[in-house]
């Protein structure tokens, strides 16, 4: 792998987003049926990701992975599957932190590997919340810069 780095991404690259949010999440939250995903690919590709400030991780050949912050929540990140573990989400939150005095995010309760990983980069949880749609329980978790 060569280097990786990370630019704001445009609309030409939110369908292969996409497809980096469908595969990770399907593979993430084996708790959650396939087709809440299927059926909300065209809402993330078309409604999500341009109303967030996207980043994306990548290098001269591919795309690894994606940040998308609202404000100061990550409403999403993403790496591909076969590319996790690599310090890719962390090259993605210590951007987002780079530009962000603090952040929030709900993650899954049942995704543990994620809320491990955020705790690994300063994460704390705050509280446990609801996703009412897909009825899972979720923590909402905070980081903020110190001073």
């Amino acid at each position: 792998m060569s280097s990786i780095t990370i630019r704001q991404a445009n609309t030409s690259d939110f369908s292969g987003l996409t497809e980096i949010w469908f595969n990770a999440s399907v593979k993430a939250h084996d708790f959650i049926p396939e087709i809440y995903w299927e059926n909300n690919k065209v809402q993330m590709q078309n409604t999500y990701l341009p109303m967030s400030e996207v980043y994306l991780a990548e290098d001269t050949t591919n795309i690894y992975g994606f940040i998308a912050l609202v404000e100061n929540t990550i409403a999403a990140i993403f790496v591909s599957p076969e590319q996790q573990g690599k310090g890719i989400g962390k090259l993605l939150i210590n951007h987002a932190k780079g530009i962000r005095n603090n952040l929030e995010l709900n993650v899954y309760q049942q995704n543990t590997n994620s809320v491990r990983f955020y705790e690994s980069v300063g994460f704390k949880v705050l509280e446990e919340t609801l996703d009412e749609e897909t009825e899972s329980k979720e923590f909402l978790m905070r980081w903020e810069r110190s001073f």
